[in-house]
């Protein structure tokens, strides 16, 4: 039951009511219209939009913009002296505590393939304090340097596992003595200097070749001193002469004179004339066999042999010498 001093709801409603004469009710005020939005982005977020969609231009702030800020925090830091030093420091340390391991000493050299005297002359050019870091060889500069050796016709360098510098040397083997104005010389097959020769007799094994360019002809010599197997016993050796022939020496003074070309068939020649000769063309009193000319051979007698020729002519004619 509502309170005896509230006026009824009917009242009340039609109090208010403009049927009822009430205030006719105030009409709301409407909000002002809302411009509307232009929907066209502005110029500059235009430009932005079209350069969003460009390649170029996304790669490069994806990756330029990074690289820029740590290229500008690196010259910050890196301005002061005493940082960098102290980086630079930093990186050495590490540098020496990686070389200096165990694993990459290396601490003896061992050379395989070389004679005392040649094994002795690589350690003498390769000063090198054991034990040292592998990263402190450097192998091609050392391997260039072994090659220079002139007994030495090939060398490898490698790191074997333990510590072990290899050297593996080929040397070059002397096949004959070159007697020239500089003294006597050993050479190989292909006229490469081996060593220097003291004396003769230290290499009586070997034949001797001489003359000026008889070095670069060594080949040549070695088939020669083939040919002349047969007489091998009264062989003294080749003589190169005006640098464009062979003179093949023998015992006694005599000499074969070869030509510039075929000298090694010119000198068979001479040999098998030799062997179907009588006692031996060569045995007899002979200084010069001269075949530089092929169609016209030529015999030079010494001087004993002329005078006794002469003596039997003359008794053959019946003169008596005077």
């Amino acid at each position: 039951m509502p309170p005896l001093n509230e006026p009824p709801r009917s009242r009340i409603h039609r109090a208010y009511h403009p049927a009822h004469g009430g205030p006719e009710p105030k009409p709301l005020p409407h909000p002002a219209p809302r411009p509307k939005a232009d929907p066209a982005p502005s110029r500059w977020a235009y430009r932005m939009q079209r350069l969003m969609l460009t390649p170029l231009f996304r790669q490069g702030l994806r990756l330029g913009l990074p690289l820029a800020a740590a290229f500008l925090i690196g010259s910050i830091y890196f301005a002061s002296d005493t940082r960098r030093e102290a980086f630079n420091q930093t990186l050495s340390d590490m540098r020496d505590a990686i070389e200096q391991r165990e694993e990459f000493m290396v601490k003896l050299m061992q050379v395989d393939g070389a004679g005392e005297e040649v094994a002795q002359d690589i350690r003498e050019i390769l000063p090198v304090e054991f034990p040292v870091s592998s990263f402190h060889l450097e192998l091609d500069h050392m391997r260039d340097t072994i090659a220079g050796l002139d007994a030495v016709e090939r060398v490898s360098l490698r790191i074997k596992p333990g510590g072990v510098l290899q050297v593996d040397v080929t040397e070059r083997i002397p096949a004959v003595v070159w007697r020239s104005a500089q003294g006597l010389e050993l050479l190989d097959d292909g006229g490469f200097r081996v060593a220097q020769l003291k004396s003769r007799y230290d290499r009586l094994d070997l034949p001797v070749i001489a003359g000026a360019d008889a070095d670069k002809h060594v080949d040549e010599a070695l088939r020669l001193i083939s040919a002349a197997a047969p007489v091998s016993g009264r062989l003294r050796g080749l003589e190169r002469i005006g640098q464009r022939r062979w003179d093949v020496v023998l015992d006694r003074g005599q000499r074969i004179l070869l030509p510039e070309d075929k000298p090694v068939q010119t000198l068979e020649r001479v040999l098998a004339l030799d062997s179907i000769t009588p006692n031996g063309m060569l045995e007899r009193d002979l200084a010069v066999v001269d075949m530089r000319l092929a169609r016209r051979p030529t015999i030079r007698l010494n001087t004993n042999a002329v005078e006794e020729l002469r003596k039997i002519k003359a008794d053959e004619l019946g003169v008596t010498s005077r």
